[in-house]
C-alpha cells in the first residue's frame, strides 16, 4: 500500500493502543503547529519592518518543513521514550523479523534515565556508560548520542545535588573526555555520526562538568542524633568488611582516627584481595614489608592495575534466554516460557556491550 503524504520519508503518525482501539498521539503535532505559528508571525514582522519580500510562498513552505525537521534533530533536551521497557535482541534476519538490534536502539529503549534515580541501579548505569565511552561511542546513532549525553547530564546534576558517588562520575568523565579528544584529533580516520562542531561542543560540556565536580565542596551535616562514631568498634569493623571497593575503605578511614585504624587492618585487605583475585595472581605481584609480612593493601591496588576486580550491583538488566529479550526485572516482559524465572540471566555491563557486537 503506497504512503500518501507530503514527504515519502516521513515515519507517519504516532499511535497509542487504547480499549476503544488505536488513537493518534497529537501532542507532538500540536506543539509543532504552535511553534510554526510563532515562527510565521516572527517572519511577518521582519518582512513588514524591512518592507521587503524575502521569501515567496514556496520558500516559506520549505522553511516551515525545515523547522519541523530541526525540531526533532536539534532538541538535545528531548529523549526518546517507549512504553515497553524491554527489547528483543536479534542479530540476524528471520522470516518473522528483518534487520538486527543495535546498541543505540537498546540504549534508547531500556529507560536508563529512570534507572539512575534508583540507588540499586546507579552504579550499574554509570559503569555501562563508561564502557560505551571507552569503545562504543561511535557506534551510537544520533538519537542514542543525544540520550547518552542527556542521561550523563542528569547523573552529573544528581551528584552535584546529593554529593554521592563523585569518584565514579569523575572516572567516567575522564574516560569520556579522553575518547572525545582522540576522536576529534583523528577526524576522518573514524566515522563520526554528526558534525565535528557538535563533538567539540560535547567535549567542552564534559570539561565543564569535570570542573564543577572538581570544585565540589562536601557540606558537613550538623546532626545531634546518633552518628557513625557512636557505634561500637565491632559494628564499625563489620561495616568495613562489607565493602568490596578498596577506595571506599580508604575514604571511610579518613572520617575519624578510629576508622583510620580499622581501615588499615591487614586482615581486612587480605580478605579483599582474596575476594577479587586468585592465588596465582598473588604470587606474580607479591609485595613484602621490611619485616617480611605481606603488604595486602599495596597488593590490592597493585593487582587492580593488572587484573579486573569483581563487580557488585544492587540490580542489573536481565536477559531471557527463552525469548531473547533484555529487560529490567521489576518491569518484566511478555515471557512465554513455562518457568520464566529459570530462563533469566543477570547481564553485566560488559555482557550488555558484547550482546551487540557482530
Amino acid at each position: 500500500m503506497p504512503f500518501l503524504g507530503q514527504d515519502w520519508r516521513s515515519p507517519g503518525w504516532s499511535w497509542i493502543k487504547t480499549e476503544d482501539g488505536w488513537k493518534r498521539c497529537d501532542s507532538c503535532s500540536q506543539e509543532l503547529e504552535r511553534e510554526n505559528s510563532q515562527c510565521t508571525v516572527t517572519h511577518d514582522l521582519i518582512l513588514s519592518s524591512e518592507d521587503e519580500e524575502i521569501f515567496n510562498n514556496e520558500e516559506c513552505e520549505y522553511a516551515s518543513k525545515k523547522r519541523k525537521k530541526d525540531h526533532f534533530r536539534n532538541d538535545t533536551n528531548a529523549q526518546s521514550f517507549y512504553r515497553e521497557k524491554w527489547i528483543y535482541v536479534h542479530k540476524e534476519s528471520t522470516k518473522e523479523r528483518h534487520g538486527y538490534c543495535t546498541l543505540g536502539e537498546a540504549f534508547n529503549r531500556l529507560d536508563f534515565s529512570s534507572a539512575i534515580q534508583d540507588i540499586r541501579r546507579f552504579t550499574y548505569v554509570v559503569k555501562l556508560l563508561q564502557l560505551i565511552a571507552k569503545s562504543q561511542l561511535t557506534s551510537l546513532s544520533g538519537v542514542a548520542q543525544k540520550n547518552y549525553f542527556n542521561i550523563l547530564d542528569k547523573i552529573v546534576q544528581k551528584v552535584l545535588d546529593d554529593h554521592q558517588n563523585p569518584r565514579l562520575i569523575k572516572d567516567l568523565l575522564q574516560d569520556l573526555s579522553s575518547t572525545l579528544c582522540v576522536l576529534i584529533r583523528g577526524v576522518g580516520k573514524s566515522v563520526l555520526v554528526g558534525n565535528i562542531n557538535i563533538w567539540i561542543c560535547r567535549l567542552e560540556t564534559v570539561l565543564g562538568w569535570q570542573q564543577q565536580l572538581q570544585n565540589l565542596q562536601m557540606t558537613k551535616h550538623v546532626n545531634s542524633g546518633l552518628t557513625l562514631s557512636d557505634l561500637p568498634l565491632h559494628m564499625l569493623n563489620n561495616i568495613l568488611y562489607r565493602f568490596s571497593d578498596g577506595w571506599d575503605i580508604v575514604t571511610l578511614g579518613q572520617v575519624t582516627p578510629t576508622l583510620y585504624v580499622l581501615s588499615e587492618d591487614r586482615q581486612l585487605w587480605k580478605k579483599l584481595c582474596q575476594y577479587h583475585f586468585a592465588e596465582q595472581q598473588f604470587c606474580r605481584h607479591l609485595i613484602l614489608s621490611e619485616k617480611g609480612h605481606i603488604e595486602w593493601k599495596l597488593m590490592y591496588f597493585t593487582l587492580q592495575k593488572y587484573y579486573p576486580t569483581k563487580e557488585q550491583y544492587g540490580d542489573t538488566l536481565q536477559f531471557c534466554r527463552h525469548c531473547s529479550i533484555l529487560f529490567w526485572k521489576d518491569s518484566g516482559h511478555p515471557c512465554t516460557a513455562a518457568d520464566p524465572d529459570s530462563c533469566f540471566t543477570p547481564v553485566s555491563p560488559q555482557h550488555f556491550i558484547d550482546l551487540f557486537k557482530f
